[in-house]
C-alpha cells in the first residue's frame, strides 16, 4: 500500500472547527477587504478632478503674446483658464475645500450611522444585514463613476452619493468583528487581530492600484470596477457567512434527526429555559433517533423506554445536547458607556483615527504636488503608507499579547508616530529612496494604534468580565468605538482641505497635535496598566484570561 502524500497527512491532521475557523477568518478578511477597496479611488481621483493646469497656462501666455507682437506663429488653440482641463464644479480655486466637503459628507454620514448600526446588527441576522449593506455600497459606488459616464457635474449629486454610501459602509465593521469575535477566544488575540485587520491596508492598496490603472484614462471605472467587486463580494457572502459556531452545531443536530418516519415528542427543561435531545444508537441499523417529551410526562416516558420495541433499543451511551432557549438581552448603549476604558478608548481612536484617515483621503495628492509626480505614480507610492500599516498593525498586536498591555503599546506607537510625521513633511527635499523610508515608517506608526484599538481592544472590552458573559454586547461596543473614531475620520480630511490652502505644514501641524491628544487620553489607563503589572506580576494564565 502506497504511502499517504506528506500534504494530505496536513490537511487531515486538523479537524472540522479548525477549518471552518479558518474559512471564517479567510473570508471576513475578504469581505472588508472589498469595504475600504471601495473608500479609496476617492481620493486617487481628486487629482484628476483638479489638474495642474500649469502647461495649460503657459501655452496660453505664449500664444496671446505672440498674437500682440503681430508675429507669424502658428495659431494656437484658444486657452481660456484652468478650468478647462478639470472636472465641474471642482474647477475653481477653492477646490480644495469642495473635495474635503466631499470627504467630510462621506466620513460624517459614517460616523452617524456607526452608532446605530451596531445597535441594528446586533438584533438581525449578520449574513443579511451585511450582505443588504455590502449591495448598496457597491450600488452608490458605481454611482459616483457613472457621474463622469453621464458628464455630470452637480456637486449635490457627488455630495448625495457620498452620503448614501457612507450610511450604508457601517453595516460592515460591526457586524465583521462581532463574527470573528464570536470564532476566536481571547487567546494570542492581538497576534490574531493584527493579522485580520490588515485587511484595511489590503484594500487601501488594491483600490490604489485599480483606481490608478484607469485614472488618467477614464476615471469614471476606478469607481465602477470598485462598485462592482464589493457587490460581487456581498453575494459571496450571502452564501458563505457562518455568524457563529454554534449554527453549524444546530445544523448537524438537525441533519442527524430528520428523515426518520416516526414522529418525534418534547419536553423542556426546568422552568421551561432548555431543550433536551437524547440520542440513542440502534445496534443493528447504526442509525441515530432523537426522541423528546414534555416535562409533565417525564416518568412516563422513562417507563416507555423500558417497553419493547421494534425499532429502538435500550441506550448503552446516551448523547445530551443542551440548547439554550433564552438568549441574553442585547446591551444599551449607555450600558456599554459604562464598560470600564470604553470612553478612554473611544476619545483615543477619535484623534488617531483623525490622522489615519487624512492620509487615506489626501496622501496621494499631497505626494502629486510636493513630490511633483503625476496621479498615477503618486497612487503607486501611496500604497506603500498601507504596507507599512500591515506591519505596524501586527506588531501592535503581537507586542500587545505578549506584555499583556494595550493602552501601554498603543501610546508607545502614538510619542513615536509624531516626530515621524513632521520628518514625512519634509517629503519634497528627499529624495525617492528616503520617501520610501518615511512612507513605511510612518504607515506602521499612525496605522497600529487604530488598528489595535478597532479590532483587540474593542474584542477585549466586548467581551469585558462585567458583562457576565454577555456576547451579544461585542457588536455595541464595536460601534461606540469605532463611530467615536469616525467622527475624528469626518473631521481630519475636512480640516485638512482648510489648512492646506495655507501650505501643507498646517496640515503636518494639525496631525501631530491630533497624536499628542490621543497620547493624553490613554495617560490613566497607561497608568493602571503599569501600576497593576508591578503589584501583580502577570502569569501566563493571567495574560490569556485577560
Amino acid at each position: 500500500m502506497a504511502t499517504v502524500p506528506p500534504g494530505i497527512r496536513l490537511l487531515v491532521s486538523f479537524d472540522r472547527d479548525q477549518w471552518y475557523r479558518a474559512f471564517t477568518f479567510i473570508l471576513t478578511f475578504l469581505l472588508y477587504t472589498s469595504f475600504h477597496l471601495s473608500r479609496k479611488p476617492i481620493s486617487i481621483v481628486k487629482s484628476e478632478l483638479h489638474k495642474n493646469c500649469s502647461s495649460v497656462i503657459e501655452l496660453a501666455t505664449i500664444a496671446s503674446s505672440s498674437g500682440d507682437s503681430g508675429s507669424q506663429l502658428p495659431s494656437l488653440p484658444s486657452f481660456h483658464t484652468d478650468m478647462d482641463c478639470s472636472w465641474k464644479p471642482f474647477d475653481k480655486r477653492n477646490y480644495k475645500q469642495l473635495l474635503g466637503a466631499m470627504d467630510y459628507s462621506f466620513l460624517c454620514a459614517y460616523a452617524v450611522g456607526m452608532y446605530l448600526s451596531g445597535i441594528i446588527g446586533e438584533r438581525l441576522p449578520i449574513r443579511l444585514y451585511l450582505t443588504v449593506g455590502m449591495l448598496t455600497s457597491g450600488l452608490f459606488t458605481c454611482l459616483f463613476g457613472l457621474g463622469y459616464v453621464y458628464n455630470i457635474h452637480s456637486l449635490g449629486f457627488y455630495i448625495f452619493v457620498q452620503v448614501a454610501n457612507g450610511l450604508v459602509q457601517t453595516t460592515g465593521w460591526p457586524s465583521l468583528v462581532t463574527c470573528i469575535g464570536n470564532w476566536f477566544g481571547k487567546g494570542r488575540r492581538g497576534l490574531i487581530m493584527g493579522l485580520w485587520n490588515s485587511h484595511t491596508s489590503v484594500g487601501n492598496i488594491l483600490g490604489s492600484l485599480i483606481a490608478g490603472y484607469w485614472v488618467s484614462s477614464n476615471w469614471g471605472l476606478s469607481f465602477i470596477v470598485p462598485g462592482l467587486i464589493i457587490a460581487a463580494m456581498g453575494v459571496v457572502c450571502f452564501l458563505f457567512l457562518i455568524e457563529h459556531p454554534n449554527d453549524l452545531k444546530s445544523t448537524y443536530a438537525r441533519n442527524s434527526c430528520q428523515g426518520k418516519s416516526f414522529p418525534t415528542k418534547s419536553w423542556n427543561g426546568i422552568n421551561g429555559q432548555t431543550e433536551v435531545y437524547l440520542q440513542y444508537k440502534d445496534s443493528k441499523t447504526q442509525a441515530y433517533y432523537c426522541y423528546k417529551d414534555s416535562v409533565q410526562n417525564r416518568k412516563s416516558y422513562d417507563t416507555e423506554l423500558l417497553l419493547p420495541r421494534d425499532s429502538v433499543c435500550v441506550p448503552m451511551q446516551p448523547t445530551v445536547v443542551v440548547k439554550r432557549e433564552s438568549e441574553p438581552s442585547a446591551i444599551s448603549f449607555m450600558g456599554a458607556l459604562r464598560i470600564p476604558g470604553v470612553i478612554e478608548f473611544s476619545l483615543c481612536l477619535l484623534f488617531a483615527k483623525l490622522v489615519s484617515y487624512t492620509f487615506l483621503f489626501w496622501l496621494p495628492l499631497y505626494i502629486t504636488k510636493a513630490a511633483h509626480l503625476d496621479a498615477k505614480k503618486a497612487a503607486d507610492l501611496s500604497t506603500l503608507f498601507d504596507v507599512g500599516g500591515i506591519v505596524g498593525g501586527i506588531l501592535a498586536g503581537v507586542i500587545s499579547d505578549k506584555l499583556g498591555k494595550r493602552a501601554t503599546t498603543c501610546a508607545v506607537m502614538l510619542l513615536l508616530a509624531a516626530p515621524t510625521l513632521y520628518g514625512f513633511s519634509m517629503i519634497s527635499e528627499f529624495g525617492l529612496g528616503p520617501t520610501i523610508g518615511m512612507l513605511l515608517v510612518c504607515g506602521g506608526l499612525v496605522n497600529g494604534p487604530y488598528a489595535l484599538i478597532t479590532t483587540a481592544v474593542s474584542a477585549d472590552l466586548g467581551t469585558h468580565k462585567s458583562l457576565k458573559g454577555n456576547a451579544r454586547a461585542l457588536s455595541t461596543v464595536t460601534a461606540i468605538i469605532d463611530g467615536t473614531g469616525s467622527v475624528g475620520a469626518a473631521v481630519g480630511p475636512l480640516l485638512a482641505g482648510l489648512l492646506a490652502t495655507g501650505g501643507w505644514n498646517q496640515v503636518f501641524y494639525m496631525l501631530m497635535t491630533a497624536d499628542f491628544l490621543a497620547l493624553l487620553l490613554l495617560l490613566r489607563l497607561v497608568t493602571k496598566e503599569l501600576c497593576s503589572a508591578k503589584a501583580h506580576p502577570i502569569s501566563a494564565v493571567e495574560l490569556k484570561e485577560h
